[in-house]
């Protein structure tokens, strides 16, 4: 069975800033490493900076037992987020997280977004003179998400696979990040099948559904107005209500297990490659250690024609 990692960004960015506690997120990563998760995502936009900071905090001292991964290409402004892809940009980034994260390499160095002003050839080109540079361990690139505008009649991922082509031209791709959950399987279309046939990494974003598929939020409850949730189409009163019958079928198999929620929803992520890192985020320890436990849970096939046999998630888009 494969291994769990640690979405950083809740800790201080993207989330409820009341919930946001340095202290506890730093022993929120020593816990997760203390069980066994080795992989730390997080990226310089998230902050933007400050969570960057919090991880080199975090693993001062014990950096040998991290497997680290950060991104550059998004800059974050006052009420927008713009994509950079220069050169000169990407190699002033890379340096920037270097002295935040505490490390002199980084071992996944991912792309955000594709600059729509800059061939991507040159942004991924500048990337590998940081691998040449031994700044960086290897290159990864953030795949355009599966509700994103594009072509008629495309798959959900079919942008994310032509850049991944043109990229692949300039040097290897190690790792893809998408989102992937029981509630968003869309990347198992032809995402993942591409990277498995290239032998490239995927890193499962969102695996538990924002939260959601942990099982621990209500319908209705509302979310702090800086909080992402607060305008996602999956998180209106009216579709938490709608998406009970996914998380009550993942209860219904926890139960069986002896696993919680969340673990079963991680399981699933694990299920579908060897090639494939679910990365759920947390701001608590016991979070941290209930997921790292997923890579524990073992579904059969039962359990897996339970959840595909579950309704399809609902958004305020449908």
């Amino acid at each position: 069975m494969g291994a769990v990692g640690l979405g950083c960004m809740p800790m201080s960015w993207g989330y409820s800033a009341s919930q946001r506690h340095g202290d506890r997120s730093v022993r929120t990563v020593h816990a997760a490493l203390d069980a066994g998760v080795r992989l730390l995502d997080t990226a310089d936009m998230y902050g933007p900076f400050t969570n960057e900071l919090l991880v080199g905090r975090a693993i001062k001292g014990r950096r040998s037992e991290a497997f680290l991964s950060t991104k550059c290409g998004l800059l974050v402004g006052d009420q927008h987020i713009v994509a950079n892809g220069r050169p000169g940009y990407v190699r002033r980034a890379c340096d920037a997280s270097l002295r935040r994260l505490q490390t002199d390499v980084i071992d996944l160095y991912q792309l955000h977004r594709a600059d729509p002003e800059v061939p991507v050839e040159e942004t991924w080109g500048a990337m590998a003179e940081l691998v040449t540079a031994g700044k960086v361990r290897s290159l990864g690139l953030c795949a355009v998400g599966a509700h994103a505008p594009r072509r008629s009649g495309a798959g959900p991922f079919a942008g994310t696979i032509r850049q991944l082509e043109r990229i692949q031209q300039v040097f290897p791709v190690s790792a893809v990040q998408a989102e992937l959950s029981v509630w968003a399987p869309e990347a198992l279309e032809e995402l993942l099948p591409w990277c498995a046939a290239r032998g490239v990494g995927v890193l499962a974003a969102m695996p538990l559904g924002n939260g959601y598929l942990t099982g621990t939020l209500k319908p209705g409850q509302g979310f702090e107005p800086d909080d992402l949730r607060a305008r996602h189409p999956r998180f209106t009163a009216e579709m938490m209500a709608a998406n009970q019958p996914v998380v009550a079928g993942l209860r219904r198999i926890a139960e069986r297990r002896g696993a919680s929620v969340a673990q079963v929803a991680l399981a699933w992520v694990l299920r579908q490659g060897l090639h494939v890192v679910p990365v759920p985020g947390a701001k608590r320890e016991r979070w941290a250690v209930e997921n790292a436990g997923a890579a524990d849970v073992v579904l059969d096939d039962r359990d897996l024609a339970e959840i595909a046999g579950l309704p399809p998630a609902r958004g305020s888009w449908d």
